[in-house]
């Protein structure tokens, strides 16, 4: 289906319906591409739909994967319960969220003062961690050969499977160091208490460690970078809506850096990041469910073991649901009640039902934060004093959605 399959899928929905299948080999795939057909899945048959299909190219495999895993625990087992639940308390909830505000603004600072040192040049900034992340999603959206026809399984015959394990051993190798030396301060009792140490004091093994860490930079980090990166881009080919922003920070937050304490004051701000989840949801069809067991979708029969996805990018750009609906409009959100906290379901860009995003608290919290940040000290423009009609809006789709040519910004702080 090309680089972006979420696009060919939502033209093919408007042909066969919004409950459509497809067999790609021994494979059937079902998609969702209306509200009524996601609230089907994600909430009516929640429990029978929520098991999670994992490629042949996943490198940690199932049963071990039910152990270690958030993401891609094949169904939600008592220990994908009791992890979601160490996450929750320790990372995601209030408590936890509140007890981080000081170190969460610390590290924008950190941002600011190094997109300072850049002015006037052109920031594309990536680390070896996140190519390394980059890498293994690509590995895990290439399409298999053995995922459709599993008499080749053992074969690997693109490549695909080794590559994806030399790149997920790899990955480790970054924090390993990190995590060498918490442990030898527990030892010393010099440890001071995190999300890490809760782990540790439950005592979960290296690979389980290793497994929640990357998951939580590729979920977390990357959707959060993504969700910025995108309505940057849309701010930049939209002047009338940065300046409005721009106005908002100035009455509300004034000559002070902006801090958390500001974001429930500053509505259009929140509308920017909704209108930008909205056109460019991190990930357009969600992660793909497994039917656990067959049932009845909307008088269609869904065997079991079947592929299903939702297209939340189709649903996003339905002209039956938004007005003028590819274009950018914050002010469609000013005087509405829709929040991604997953249950309107034609906006459900963190998904709904068990398998929401259970960090979506927290990315409402560093996404309009960074946001508002970029927009209220810096001034932005394009290389090349290049025009804004000229941005390149490619996506590409690899697991999340990116921008294809990745954005390109020459920053000037404003005085």
């Amino acid at each position: 289906m090309g680089k972006n399959p979420h696009a060919k899928l939502a033209n093919l929905a408007k042909l066969h319906g919004p409950l459509m299948s497809l067999r790609l080999g021994t494979q059937l795939m079902v998609v969702a591409s209306s509200p009524a057909a996601a609230m089907e899945v994600l909430k009516t048959h929640d429990r029978a739909l929520s098991g999670r299909y994992l490629s042949s190219s996943v490198p940690v495999k199932n049963p071990k994967l039910n152990h270690l895993s958030i993401v891609f625990a094949k169904d939600c087992n008592t220990n994908w319960k009791n992890l979601r639940a160490i996450c929750r308390m320790e990372l995601f909830s209030g408590k936890a969220m509140e007890s981080q505000v000081e170190l969460r603004e610390r590290k924008v600072t950190e941002l600011v003062e190094f997109l300072a040192t850049k002015e006037g040049e052109v920031v594309k900034s990536w680390g070896a961690l996140k190519d390394l992340i980059h890498k293994n999603a690509e590995f895990g959206a290439t399409p298999n050969l053995s995922d459709y026809y599993p008499i080749l399984g053992g074969l690997d015959i693109q490549g695909i499977n080794k590559k994806a394990k030399e790149m997920f051993e790899r990955i480790p190798t970054t924090w390993e160091d990190i995590l060498k030396e918490r442990r030898t301060q527990r030892s010393n009792r010099s440890s001071h208490r995190d999300f890490l140490e809760a782990l540790l004091e439950i005592g979960f093994e290296d690979d389980q460690i290793n497994q929640v860490i990357l998951e939580l930079f590729s979920a977390g980090a990357e959707t959060s970078s993504l969700t910025v990166e995108w309505a940057m881009a849309e701010l930049i080919r939209n002047q009338d809506a940065m300046d409005k922003l721009r106005g908002e920070l100035r009455q509300i937050v004034g000559e002070s850096p902006v801090r958390e304490s500001h974001l429930p004051r500053l509505p259009y701000l929140q509308a920017c990041v909704k209108e930008a989840l909205r056109l460019h949801p991190p990930a357009p069809l969600l992660l793909p469910h497994l039917a656990a067991e067959t049932c009845q979708v909307m008088g269609y029969t869904i065997p079991k073991d079947s592929q299903i996805f939702v297209n939340i990018w189709a649903m996003a750009r339905d002209p039956k649901i938004w007005d003028d609906p590819l274009s950018f409009k914050p002010e469609r959100f000013l005087d509405s009640k829709l929040d991604f906290k997953g249950n309107d379901f034609e906006y459900i860009p963190f998904g709904a039902g068990r398998r929401i995003c259970p960090g979506l608290a927290l990315g409402g919290r560093q996404v309009p934060l960074i946001l508002a940040t970029f927009v209220h000290l810096f001034g932005w423009s394009l290389p090349g004093n290049m025009d804004s009609a000229q941005l390149d809006m490619e996506e590409w789709l690899v697991i999340t959605l990116r921008k294809e040519q990745p954005l390109r910004l020459v920053p000037r702080v404003r005085k």
